[in-house]
């Protein structure tokens, strides 16, 4: 909003400073200002209002230190992460850019999801919350409309690099580096030096024609990685900080990634695709950044709040869509790697004891208890050290996810 009143008022009366809007890299940094603001000083009220309204977290008993002094942490912060990232990107974003719209549904789409799981499990004291059926058609229905969006809407395309000798050199001595925008299902396959993967081409066994059924495949990849991603973030969330530290560092890298694919100049230097205003998502992944350290400040042991459902399926339904939107979501196995390992210590915990128990009549375990920082926990290992440690592993993750843009 606050970015074509600006605009007006420059093309208008020509007031100095305005044109400041114009630029992503100042509507970004205000906007993780300004999250980060709200969900600090303002997470505090909702806060106490969740207190009031006696929404206290139900905790099992699973046997582990500091547990049950949990009980009745007030949960649904979610909330304040929400408002913290919607409120600045309102505000700064351009709200006719297709990126920010569906950002926008996929942030509002997964709250409510999760809220609903919220609000069964305090207000209708059922633990088991939504049942999972609906929670995976709710994500499975959000990746039908984000795969939709992205593919059928005009306004996505992507600009690739033309070959060294159909370079020009333009009137303005500038080299015309990439040809004409154009729909596309490639992605960015990291580690190689043509580093792209069309979808459809797993059609091309149907011969000539075969690029218009690339959208079937593009589609089920997005249901697929929305559905992943949210789901390892809810279980992430399992001890103080742990999902919304783990969750900003990789928020943090993907607005790199969307900043130089969106920014012609650097995705010319660093070869990589370019996508044209794609750019634009750097003002929104900044705010939910800022919101997300700024729920830190009341989520880091001893928590004051926790996030809920309403929050961990929202940060892992966003965090999906972005990789998706910019081309990068074959790069999450890294980015996103405690993410990856939380879902795969569960799928390996619970295989290997429905095996063992079919087979010797009793169930086994890899671990401890899973997910992989239960496993610490009964290791005696204190939330803190725990939480710390994994996201130092998921600073190396990112800075490895990084360095992918020349490890090629």
């Amino acid at each position: 909003m606050l970015y074509y009143l600006f605009e007006y008022l420059e093309s208008q009366f020509s007031i100095p400073g305005a044109s400041v809007f114009q630029f992503i890299t100042f509507r970004a940094a205000a906007a993780f200002i300004l999250s980060l603001l709200i969900s600090a000083i303002y997470g505090k009220r909702i806060i106490n209002y969740l207190q009031k309204k006696q929404v206290g977290e139900t905790v099992r008993d699973l046997g582990l230190d500091g547990q049950k002094q949990k009980s009745g942490t007030p949960t649904m912060g979610g909330i304040i992460i929400i408002l913290a990232t919607l409120i600045p990107a309102v505000l700064l974003a351009k709200l006719d850019n297709i990126y920010i719209i569906i950002l926008i549904i996929t942030t509002v789409w997964m709250g409510l999801i999760g809220f609903l799981d919220d609000y069964i499990k305090v207000f209708k004291k059922d633990k088991d919350g939504l049942s999972g059926k609906f929670k995976i058609l709710g994500q499975v229905g959000l990746g039908l409309i984000v795969g939709s969006m992205l593919y059928f809407n005009d306004d996505v395309v992507i600009k690739e690099q033309l070959p060294i000798d159909q370079q020009i050199v333009q009137e303005n001595g500038r080299k015309q580096v990439f040809g004409e925008a154009h729909k596309s299902t490639k992605t960015t396959v990291p580690f190689f030096k043509n580093n792209e993967l069309d979808y459809s081409k797993a059609f091309s066994f149907l011969g000539d024609g075969y690029e218009k059924y690339g959208w079937i495949v593009f589609i089920f990849i997005t249901v697929f990685i929305v559905t992943g991603v949210s789901n390892g973030a809810n279980l992430t969330d399992g001890i103080d900080g742990l999902a919304a530290g783990s969750s900003a560092i990789i928020v943090v890298t993907l607005a790199v990634f969307a900043w130089v694919s969106g920014n012609i100049i650097f995705a010319d230097y660093l070869d990589v695709m370019y996508i044209p205003n794609s750019g634009e998502m750097t003002v929104f992944i900044l705010a939910f950044a800022g919101a997300l350290i700024g729920f830190l400040w009341y989520n880091t042991y001893p928590a004051q709040v926790f996030m809920g459902d309403t929050g961990s399926l929202t940060i892992g339904g966003i965090i999906a869509v972005i990789a998706i939107s910019i081309r990068k979501e074959l790069l999450l196995p890294i980015l996103a790697g405690i993410f990856v390992i939380e879902n795969l210590s569960v799928i390996m915990q619970v295989s290997w004891f429905k095996y063992t128990k079919k087979k010797f009549g009793e169930g086994r375990r890899i671990f401890k208890m899973s997910p992989l920082h239960h496993h610490y926990q009964k290791l005696s290992y204190h939330e803190s050290k725990i939480v710390v440690r994994f996201w130092i592993v998921g600073i190396l993750l990112a800075v490895f996810t990084i360095a992918t843009l020349k490890l090629r």
